[in-house]
């Protein structure tokens, strides 16, 4: 028997792999924060099959997104990123991600974690939403621009509530699993 699944999640099994593992599950570890929020970034004008797709390289690339490391590029790196093929190759992108990480590493100093700050606006609890169609999933929400201001204010780049929206999906502070969806059951 074949699994029901939000549409847009049977493109590619790339894509059948991230929504039944990862998407709307909640993440706690600031690591796994951190990679999807860089990954959400490099997504900006992209498909998101084309991030699954170079998802390993970019891990491998970004020292296994460790913000503390990433914080500490120095222009040799940065060279390095831009003529690495398997990754975003956009200087911007890749120069937001350095400032990026630093602004996380104050986060996580001022919150204790990073998981503590995303996730106190939602007061720790997932949001469920009960979409009957991926047509009704919206693309920002009035918490996803909040959250957006906020990082912006601090310093943040590339993180739009666009961006925010699908970050806040992906890490599980948001649950859009259409009703039909076998992950929502």
């Amino acid at each position: 028997m074949c699994k029901k699944r939000c549409s847009w999640a049977n493109s590619s099994p790339l894509e059948q792999v991230y929504h039944d593992e990862e998407w709307g599950v909640p993440k706690h570890d600031d690591l796994v924060l951190f990679e999807l929020l860089v990954l959400e970034s490099m997504q900006a004008g992209l498909s998101w099959s084309t991030i699954l797709a170079k998802r390993q390289t970019l891990n491998d690339a970004y020292d296994q997104f460790n913000p503390t490391i990433v914080a500490s590029y120095d222009q040799k790196k940065i060279e390095e990123l831009l003529n690495n093929p398997g990754v975003i190759r956009h200087k911007l992108k890749i120069a937001a991600t350095i400032s990026n990480a630093q602004r996380y590493l104050a986060i996580q100093k001022e919150y204790g974690s990073f998981d503590n700050f995303i996730w106190s606006y939602v007061a720790h609890q997932q949001i469920d939403n009960q979409w009957a169609d991926i047509s009704q999933v919206p693309s920002t929400s009035d918490l996803s621009t909040t959250i957006s201001k906020d990082l912006k204010k601090r310093g943040f780049k590339f993180l739009g509530p666009t961006t925010i929206y699908s970050f806040l999906q992906a890490a599980g502070l948001v649950n859009d699993h259409v009703v039909t969806c076998f992950k929502k059951s």
